[in-house]
C-alpha cells in the first residue's frame, strides 16, 4: 500500500517536472507544504535524481523548490493570520477542558522563541509545514518570516535534492531514512500531547476538589471582621457605650 502510494506520488511529480521543468518541482513542493501528507522525502530526492539524468538543471531545481516552500508556507501563514488571536481564543473558550491560560503560555513562548521555531521547524517533518500557522496567528513580521523560511527550507531542500542527485537511481533510500526521523517526531509529539492532556485532567480535578472543599455559601473570614479602617467602626470598637 505504502509502496503503491509512493509510486503514484513519484509518477505525479515526474509528470509535473516533465511538463513544466524545474517550476513543476516548485509547484509540487508548494503543495507538499500546504498538504503535509504529500512527502517531501519523495518529491525532493526525485527532483535531484531527475537533475542527475540531465533532464533538469540542479541549480534551477534548488531555486524553484525553495520558492515553492516559501509560497506554501505563506499560504499557511495567511490561514493563521485570518484565524487570528481573538478568534482562536474564542474557539478555545468553547472547549471547556482547555484553559485560556495555556493559550497565553503558548503565545508567550512563541513571542520568545518564534524565530527559532520557524527556522528549526523547517528541518523537521510535519512541523515544517504546521509551524507557519502559529506564526500567522501571532502576526510575525512578514519579512522575517519569509527570510527564516527561505533559510530553513533552503537547507532542507538542498540536503534532500543533493542526496537524490548523488544517489541516482537509489534516491528512494532517502524516503526510509527520513521516514524513520518522521516516526521519531510523531512519537515525541504524541507523547507531548498525552502529557498535556493528562495535566489538563489533573488540573480540572484539582479545581473541582478545591471547589468542593470550599462551600459556595461560606462567607470569607475577612468579610466577618469589623472594618477598622472606617472611622465609625473603629470608634464603636474603642467605646462600647457609644
Amino acid at each position: 500500500m505504502a509502496e503503491n502510494l509512493t509510486s503514484q506520488i513519484a509518477d505525479w511529480a515526474v509528470s509535473l517536472m516533465e511538463a513544466l521543468g524545474a517550476p513543476g518541482a516548485g509547484i509540487a513542493v508548494a503543495l507538499e507544504n500546504i498538504f503535509p501528507p504529500l512527502p517531501s522525502e519523495v518529491i525532493l530526492p526525485l527532483a535531484g535524481f531527475t537533475a542527475s539524468q540531465g533532464s533538469l538543471q540542479l541549480v534551477p531545481v534548488l531555486v524553484w523548490t525553495t520558492v515553492g516552500s516559501v509560497v506554501g508556507a505563506l499560504a499557511l501563514y495567511t490561514l493563521g493570520a485570518v484565524l487570528g488571536r481573538d478568534r482562536l481564543r474564542r474557539l478555545v473558550a468553547k472547549v471547556r477542558f482547555i484553559p485560556l491560560e495555556d493559550v497565553d503560555k503558548a503565545e508567550a513562548w512563541f513571542a520568545r522563541h518564534g524565530d527559532k521555531a520557524v527556522l528549526i521547524g523547517r528541518l523537521v517533518p510535519i512541523v515544517r509545514s504546521l509551524v507557519s500557522i502559529p506564526a500567522g496567528v501571532e502576526r510575525m513580521r512578514l519579512g522575517r518570516f519569509v527570510l527564516l523560511t527561505l533559510v530553513g527550507s533552503g537547507i532542507w531542500n538542498t540536503v534532500l535534492v543533493g542526496a537524490g542527485y548523488l544517489l541516482g537511481d537509489q534516491w528512494h533510500r532517502i524516503e526510509s531514512w527520513v521516514g524513520t526521523f518522521q516516526t521519531v517526531v510523531i512519537v515525541v509529539v504524541v507523547a507531548a500531547l498525552a502529557w498535556w492532556v493528562v495535566s489538563l485532567v489533573r488540573r480540572a480535578r484539582r479545581r473541582r476538589r478545591d471547589q468542593a472543599a470550599t462551600p459556595a455559601d461560606a462567607a470569607p473570614a475577612a468579610a466577618r471582621r469589623p472594618d477598622v479602617s472606617r472611622p465609625d467602626v473603629s470608634r464603636r470598637a474603642a467605646d462600647p457605650g457609644a
